[in-house]
C-alpha cells in the first residue's frame, strides 16, 4: 500500500510542477484573454421562426439597442422549422463562446420536449440561460365572416359544428398551437389544428376563411384587428392586456383559469463562460429597463421583465411542469 500511495505524491522536483502550472498557463492564457476581450466579433441572435412574429420582432429591437451598448454588431437570424426545434438545435450545438445566442420561446424551452416524440436538443440541459425577455398574451382572433363575437358564442358555434372549426398555428409546439389544445380541453370543443411553417403564412388563410381562428401573437395580431382585416375574441391571459384593455380575457368570459402565455428569453449554449454570461444578462437588462423600449414594447402587447439567469432558470422549469400537463391532457402531438 504504501509503494502505491508513493505515485500520489507530488515530485521532489520543484522545477517540474513549475514547467506543468507555465504550460497550463500557456494553455489558458487564450481562453482566459477572449473572454476578458468578448465581444471582439459580431454577435447573432437565432430567432426560431419566420420575419413577422412576435419573436423576430423583439429580437430586432433588443439587437438594435444592444450592439450600440455591447459595441459589436448583433444581427437577427430566423431558422424556422419543427416547432422551433431547428433552429434551437443550431444554437444548442454552436461554440459557447458568446457569439451564438438563442430568442427562445415557450415552445422551444418547454413544451417541444413533451409534443414531439423526438427532439435533437436536452431543452435543459443543452443551453445556458441568461435572461428573461418579455412576455405577451394571445389574441384569439377569427375570420371575419364567423357569427360568433364573444368566447360563449364560440364554444355553442363549434359545439354546433363538431370537428369543422379549424384553427392555425406558426407550428406545432408553439404557444399559439397549445393555447388552441387548452381552449379545446376546457372548452369540451372538438376543432382541428392546422399548423403552418410560419404565422406569416397562416393569416392569408385566416382573412380568406379557409382556417377559422388563431390564438395569434398580440405585437402580431392587434395591427390586423385595427385594420378589420380579423375579429377579436379575447386574450389568453388572466389579466387584460394593458395594449387593448377593452379586449376581455377568456378567462373572464366563461372558462375562469384559462391562462396561456407566450414568454421569450435570451439563452446561450451551455456553459456561457460566467464573465460573458454576467454581461450579457446586466446589458440585456440595462435595455430592458429603459423607458423607452418599456414603451415601445407594450404598444406592441409585449410586457418586458427582467432578473438574473437564476431566476430565469426556474421559470423556465415552472413552465415545463405546467405545459407537459397540458399536452398530456389534451393528448396533442407534433403534426
Amino acid at each position: 500500500m504504501r509503494k502505491a500511495l508513493f505515485f500520489l505524491k507530488w515530485p521532489k522536483n520543484n522545477s517540474f510542477v513549475f514547467s506543468i502550472f507555465l504550460a497550463m498557463n500557456v494553455l489558458l492564457a487564450p481562453y482566459c484573454q477572449a473572454q476578458q476581450n468578448w465581444p471582439s466579433q459580431p454577435i447573432r441572435i437565432i430567432v426560431t421562426f419566420t420575419p413577422g412574429g412576435a419573436p423576430d420582432t423583439l429580437a430586432r429591437i433588443l439587437s438594435e439597442k444592444l450592439q450600440n451598448t455591447l459595441g459589436v454588431p448583433i444581427m437577427v437570424e430566423n431558422k424556422p422549422g419543427a416547432g422551433g426545434n431547428i433552429g434551437a438545435d443550431y444554437v444548442a450545438k454552436s461554440k459557447p463562446d458568446g457569439y451564438t445566442l438563442l430568442l427562445g420561446t415557450v415552445g422551444t424551452q418547454t413544451i417541444n420536449p413533451y409534443l414531439y416524440t423526438k427532439i435533437p436538443y436536452n431543452a435543459e440541459k443543452d443551453f445556458t440561460p441568461i435572461s428573461f425577455l418579455a412576455a405577451t398574451p394571445n389574441l384569439l382572433v377569427v375570420n371575419n365572416q364567423i357569427p360568433a363575437k364573444t368566447i360563449e358564442e364560440l364554444i355553442a358555434y363549434a359545439k354546433s359544428k363538431p370537428g369543422e372549426l379549424t384553427f392555425g398555428s406558426s407550428g406545432s409546439g408553439t404557444s399559439i398551437h397549445l393555447s388552441g389544445e387548452l381552449f379545446k380541453v376546457m372548452a369540451g370543443v372538438d376543432m382541428t389544428h392546422i399548423p403552418y411553417k410560419g404565422r406569416a403564412s397562416s393569416i392569408p388563410d385566416l382573412i380568406g376563411g379557409r382556417i377559422t381562428m388563431i390564438f395569434d401573437n398580440m405585437p402580431s395580431a392587434i395591427p390586423l384587428v385595427k385594420d378589420g382585416s380579423i375579429r377579436a375574441i379575447a386574450v389568453t391571459s388572466l389579466k387584460r392586456s394593458p395594449a387593448a384593455p377593452e379586449i376581455p380575457t377568456i378567462s373572464e368570459s366563461g372558462l375562469e383559469g384559462f391562462n396561456a402565455t407566450s414568454w421569450f428569453a435570451l439563452l446561450g449554449p451551455a456553459n456561457l463562460p460566467k464573465p460573458i454570461l454576467d454581461k450579457l444578462n446586466l446589458e440585456t437588462n440595462r435595455v430592458l429597463d429603459t423607458p423607452e423600449i418599456k414603451e415601445r414594447l407594450l404598444k406592441l402587447g409585449l410586457e418586458t421583465n427582467t432578473g438574473s439567469p437564476d431566476q430565469l432558470n426556474g421559470f423556465i422549469k415552472e413552465e415545463a411542469k405546467k405545459w407537459s400537463e397540458v399536452v398530456k391532457k389534451s393528448g396533442a402531438k407534433a403534426e
